[in-house]
């Protein structure tokens, strides 16, 4: 090649480099010019703002001068129309997050001030939600580029707004943040809209607040059973004012961590006909608010591990129902799982907290029939966890009558089981012809370890674990049986799991 062409080459070269960096930088500051915004600029808490007017028939959004006097606040808008807000943080985060204020601009501000040093923009606009608040929502996400689920951050009557709102529109909202907040009975028949599109909850109330029982306390309780998360903080001895934190950095935290879009991935055992939703404790833990002088009630996923629960409907390819999967944070060597025989209840057991802390997943047998359990339905169950690698020995676990089911399909399936743990169990089975209790040579045969945990005043101790124990000793079958005394049937689990764990973890290595 001659060097005039090797110039030639070379300096074309240039030009494409130069040319697709100009490409990047115009792009760049293509998207960065949608989130500037037009009129006068203001100062709030020392930030820009914008404030803007909305007319309420046509909709159309205008610039607007602010009165002296206003401030950091914003006064009553003229008849048929809205006053918009909006402040713009130093330096946008990623994805230009923001949060909507749903009510009471520039009451109790911290959170949104402190959003701001984080790079989310702010946004406001008055009373109550209509077709405004969705013309308000379009101009910011399409008009200027922010994102398209916005945080809410609503308190007492601000409550009512988001969650109205939220309902609504339950696509468009990434999470919301509820301070004493009320809310109407048509908004809490549809918190279900909530839970489909995995919107999180944070909920921070005074212990004396008048909203608790009927409002809180009854979301909390409702979007508990729904299966979604939601975090709760009671604050000892106050009122419903103040509002917030003094301190707004776990507010902060929350919503920064939960703007962020879910992972879409999902395990390979299940397809999109499995349900998402979460299994997590309930119990309260007992938090230190230094700036406020008292403590905080807290609860939910903001303060346990939360994880995720996948429950199989009736379009399932597997041809399922009834059956649940929790699946650990991370999984254990050899994907042991455990295969329960009662239902997955959302007050979370601490057995099996303890074993997804371990790497198990806990399996919820499928209870479907009229005439109760179907060994077909479980062997279908055990057939696609063991071919999508799950082990190919179970952990049999059942409480009650259910532990009998438990020991049935065990029974049938002594080489698939690796050991068996019942909670002041009845070895009766609806899913077996003979008792179990007449039948336990399989299991000692094949040596499954078994293990009872029982109350000194269960009913069902003498004539069931006892009989068991005294039976499967002269089989040669090995069997531990925990006594707590002073308990009767209830509560079903240990206090402290740690023995339960042991034998388990023992019996799959």
């Amino acid at each position: 090649m001659s060097q005039r062409k090797s110039h030639r080459s070379h300096w074309g070269l240039v030009l494409i480099l130069v040319g697709s960096v100009f490409g990047a930088l115009r792009d760049t500051v293509a998207a960065d010019s949608s989130t500037t915004f037009a009129g006068e600029k203001t100062t709030w808490h020392g930030f820009d703002r914008y404030d803007f007017v909305m007319d309420e028939g046509s909709l159309a959004i205008q610039p607007f001068k602010v009165a002296d006097d206003e401030k950091d606040g914003v006064k009553a808008p003229a008849k048929g129309q809205r006053r918009c807000i909006v402040v713009v943080p130093k330096t946008p985060a990623p994805g230009h997050p923001w949060s909507w204020q749903a009510c009471y601009w520039n009451h109790e501000p911290q959170s949104e001030v402190e959003l701001l040093r984080r790079g989310f923009h702010v946004a406001f606009i008055t009373p109550d939600p209509d077709k405004t608040w969705d013309a308000w929502y379009a101009y910011l996400t399409e008009t200027h580029g922010l994102s398209k689920k916005p945080a809410f951050i609503g308190m007492s009557r601000g409550g009512v707004n988001e969650y109205d709102w939220a309902t609504a529109n339950p696509d468009k909202v990434s999470c919301i943040y509820a301070d004493n907040p009320a809310i109407r009975p048509e908004a809490f028949m549809k918190l279900g809209e909530l839970t489909k599109h995995d919107v999180p909850l944070l909920s921070i109330c005074g212990s004396l607040d008048f909203l608790l029982d009927q409002h809180t306390l009854a979301i909390e309780n409702r979007y508990h059973q729904l299966g979604g998360r939601i975090t709760v903080m009671i604050k000892e001895g106050a009122a419903h004012h103040p509002h917030s934190l003094r301190n707004p950095g776990p507010i902060a935290d929350w919503i920064e961590k939960h703007v962020q879009p879910a992972r879409g991935d999902r395990p390979d055992f299940a397809d999109p006909t499995f349900t998402k939703s979460y299994y997590y404790g309930h119990e309260s833990s007992y938090h230190d608010l230094k700036e406020e002088k008292t403590y905080a009630v807290s609860r939910g996923p903001g303060f346990t591990e939360c994880y995720d629960r996948y429950d199989a409907m009736n379009n399932s390819q597997w041809g399922i129902t009834g059956m649940a999967v929790v699946v650990p944070k991370t999984v254990a060597p050899g994907k042991p799982w455990v295969f329960r025989a009662n239902r997955i209840g959302r007050n979370a057991e601490v057995v099996d907290l303890a074993l997804l802390a371990k790497g198990f997943h806990i399996v919820a047998a499928p209870v479907v029939a009229q005439s109760g359990p179907v060994r077909q339905e479980w062997d279908a169950v055990y057939k696609r966890l063991t071919e999508n690698g799950f082990s190919k020995k179970a952990v049999m676990e059942g409480a009650g009558t259910a532990a009998g089911e438990a020991y049935a399909w065990a029974i049938e399936n002594p080489d698939k089981v690796s050991c068996i743990y019942g909670e002041n169990p009845a070895l009766h089975s609806l899913m077996s012809k003979t008792p179990p209790l007449e039948n336990l040579a399989p299991l000692a045969k094949a040596g499954v370890p078994l293990l009872h945990v029982c109350g000194s005043l269960d009913p069902w101790l003498d004539d069931q674990t006892r009989v068991v124990e005294r039976r499967y000793k002269e089989l040669g079958g090995p069997i531990t049986v925990i006594v707590k005394e002073g308990e009767g049937h209830y509560p079903l689990a240990p206090k402290d799991p740690k023995a339960v764990v042991d034998f388990i973890t023992n019996a799959v290595n």
